[in-house]
């Protein structure tokens, strides 16, 4: 004991003499929340006609979808609308009593309407892939190639969820930590869940999940000790946290968390097979078995499929509604899942999810029936937190351009993802001014 004891103080003495303290352990505590949120990132480009904007006639520069541009079969809710030239467009989805008409390709998360804010004609003021990416989760443009700021789930995993075990794990979503996050929040960035598991495997020939359990709780228990001693604590004391990390990480069976099959013994309800978003669906299966093993504060991840600049209507719907029948699924399963701390409370009544993707699409159709980039956009959130059956902003009828549709401080103008992350992180109790330079909170649809 004496030995691990002197190597202990020996490690500490080194750490203290180039440790800078984090903020949030200068006093001994760490930020804790009982929320939990989820950011999807629709990757591409997706187009709002099908879904959040929907467009059913020929007016100014827009070409709907139709009959003769799209490949209709297996797009649930649509309804032939006659366009008067052989063609048939689609009939407005809008639920009962519902204030947000949607395009068909919106599937099943249309019967959460009530519940869904909706941002329309957002002025995203880029047609570029990588900028358009980071304006969405950041609300900053590029700034010579290099991300300005941090994303908005490193910035909630930051701020409420160091005491978690893994913060914020990322799949495919464009999360980044600039100045000012808490080191323990950088985000686990994966490119699927899987690669996470065969990490977490250790083998046992040389010694036994048991024998590693006691080892990392005995040299937690003493680095805890010397930090009570200590004139400068913070070193030991994160030494203690990384060894309570490592524990739970290589004790039990967390890694069975992080396996595919698991996951779809788990929740069969999701579709795993036979649609375009199939990847998708294990991602949402893993962020509702994070929640509820209470192990990450943020879950972000991606749908793929939607840069379609050719044919755009072969896949394009059909990718729009696997991906939104995967987050109807995931909010179905949120409202029947307890919460892993409050006691008769579900995990839809502690859960925001906030669904982005990079820009639109053009409302012609180019000569090989594809649709390209286009600066307008649309966001979706879902949350206990953000007033339902709300929309907010909108595109004009002629263009499908962004419309001044709202009176901000500056004046009249376009909502824009820096306004929408402001809000989400007001929303959570965090000062959006600290880390969104542009934004501003709109008061009027929080709850």
């Amino acid at each position: 004991m004496n030995t691990r004891r002197s190597l202990l103080q020996f490690l500490g003495g080194s750490l203290a003499a180039s440790f800078v303290p984090w903020r949030a352990l200068a006093d001994g505590s760490t930020a804790s929340s009982e929320d939990f949120f989820i950011f999807v990132h629709a990757s591409g480009g997706w187009d709002v006609m099908l879904s959040t904007d929907p467009r059913n006639t020929r007016t100014g520069l827009i070409e709907p979808p139709h009959s003769g541009n799209m490949t209709k079969t297996g797009i649930r809710l649509w309804t032939d609308a006659p366009l008067g030239d052989g063609n048939s467009s689609f009939q407005l989805v809008q639920p009962k009593g519902s204030n947000i008409v949607f395009g068909p390709a919106i599937g099943n998360l249309s019967n959460y309407a009530s519940r869904m804010t909706l941002f329309n004609g957002l002025a995203m003021n880029t047609v570029s892939h990588p900028d358009g990416t980071i304006f969405a989760a950041t609300g900053r443009h590029l700034a010579g190639g290099r991300v300005p700021a941090s994303s908005v789930d490193t910035i909630i995993a930051s701020e409420l969820g160091t005491s978690q075990l893994l913060p914020l794990v990322s799949i495919r979503f464009p999360s980044y930590a600039v100045d000012g996050i808490d080191p323990r929040a950088i985000p686990l960035k994966v490119d699927s869940i899987g690669a996470i598991g065969k990490v977490l495997t250790r083998s046992t020939k040389y010694s036994t999940v048991a024998t590693r359990d006691a080892v990392t709780m005995m040299l937690s228990a003493e680095a805890k000790d010397l930090a009570k001693e200590a004139f400068y604590p913070e070193p030991q004391a994160n030494f203690g946290l990384q060894l309570d990390a490592l524990r739970g990480i290589l004790s039990g069976n967390l890694k069975d968390a992080f396996t595919d099959a698991t996951l779809k013994a788990k929740y069969p309800s999701f579709a795993y097979t036979g649609t375009s978003q199939a990847v998708g669906a294990i991602n949402a299966a893993f962020a509702l078995e994070a929640m509820q093993r209470n192990i990450s504060r943020c879950l972000s991840f991606a749908f793929s499929g939607f840069d379609t600049h050719t044919d755009n209507y072969d896949d394009h719907a059909t990718s729009q509604q696997d991906m939104f029948d995967t987050i109807a699924e995931l909010v179905k399963q949120l409202d029947s899942t307890p919460h892993p701390t409050k006691t008769g409370k579900k995990l839809a009544d502690h859960t925001h999810i906030l669904i982005v993707s990079e820009f639109c699409r053009t409302p012609q159709i180019n000569l090989l029936g594809g649709r390209d980039h286009y600066p307008n956009n649309s966001a979706i959130i879902i949350s206990p937190k953000f007033k339902g059956n709300t929309v907010i902003g909108s595109s004009d009828k002629d263009q499908l351009l962004p419309t001044a549709a709202r009176t901000f401080a500056s004046g009249a103008r376009a909502p824009a993802p820096p306004d929408i992350l402001s809000t989400l992180l007001s929303s959570a109790g965090i000062e959006p001014s600290t880390f969104v330079r542009d934004g501003e909170i709109m008061k009027e649809i929080l709850v």
